[in-house]
């Protein structure tokens, strides 16, 4: 595995990569509250066939320079030109968290980019079961979240303790994720632009809802993969028919054992063992 930088529309963008250069590619997009190195354990088995890419999201960790946004549209815009600068081909595109609703950006406004797509433990702004999700009390930090200014205000200095709280809340088994994982992904957002940048992803959340439910109801064929830990809560049939009724005409679900939402740091193993047959699905 490499580490380089890509210029993407004024901002360098870091990048894991590893893989033959002319293999199909796969793109794997990180959530929040952590960073590319949430794939650190599954790149190198995943390049065997395939050229892996795994950036940090814009603004996050390595990556420099402030997003406009956080609106997904505008980070698709941003991942599609990172696809274009790489030069990869078939490509299939993983979003965990975040990254998926980057995912489903680029399902909606760019599938001919895409192969494939998988996304993974995350509900879609303004796409079933997104009401339900946001009335949960439980949810309070898309709230908190998207206030201006005031989680900044709060976090900064103390990312370490708040993320634990996440960590150890989402997780199965809160030793999955060590201590060495939780200093990296803190470090990722200890820079000011940093944190603002993964607030900003909340903050357009109801941007991205508008965006979403007043995206035309047109059939988008692209296979499209959606998993599930096994100790998330919630119903992940609710999750695979709100993409469908979203246009996703080739859905399916599956659920990775033994792990709760951080699933490529709790098992990476099942995690990687599913991304590889997906692959291999879309491609028989």
């Amino acid at each position: 595995m490499q580490t380089r930088t890509v210029e993407v529309e004024g901002l360098a963008i870091a990048v894991r990569e590893a893989g033959p250069p002319n293999a199909p590619g796969l793109l794997l997009l990180h959530g929040w509250p952590q960073s590319s190195y949430a794939f650190e354990a599954i790149i190198n088995q995943l390049a065997r066939n395939q050229r892996v890419i795994a950036p940090d999201l814009p603004g996050i960790g390595a990556s420099q320079g402030l997003p406009r946004s956080g609106e997904k549209a505008y980070l698709a815009e941003l991942i599609g030109g990172l696809i274009e600068a790489c030069g990869l081909r078939q490509v299939i595109v993983a979003g965990h968290d975040v990254g998926g609703q980057i995912v489903f950006a680029l399902l909606r406004d760019k599938p001919g980019k895409l192969c494939g797509a998988v996304i993974m433990d995350v509900v879609i702004p303004g796409v079933a079961p997104w009401e339900k999700v946001i009335h949960n009390p439980h949810i309070w930090h898309f709230a908190f979240h998207a206030i201006p200014v005031l989680p900044e205000m709060l976090v900064s200095g103390h990312e370490r303790v708040y993320f634990d709280f996440f960590f150890d809340t989402l997780s199965e088994e809160k030793s999955a994720i060590p201590p060495k994982a939780r200093d990296i992904y803190a470090k990722a957002y200890s820079r000011p632009e940093s944190l603002k940048a993964g607030f900003d992803w909340y903050r357009a959340f109801a941007e991205d809802a508008k965006t979403n439910a007043a995206a035309p109801a047109v059939s988008i064929g692209t296979p499209v993969l959606y998993l599930r830990g096994s100790a998330e809560s919630g119903d992940i049939a609710d999750y695979l028919d709100g993409l469908r009724s979203a246009g996703l005409s080739q859905v399916e679900g599956d659920i990775i054992a033994g792990c709760g939402h951080f699933a490529a740091d709790e098992n990476p193993t099942a995690l990687a063992a599913r991304l590889v047959r997906f692959r291999e699905e879309i491609s028989a």
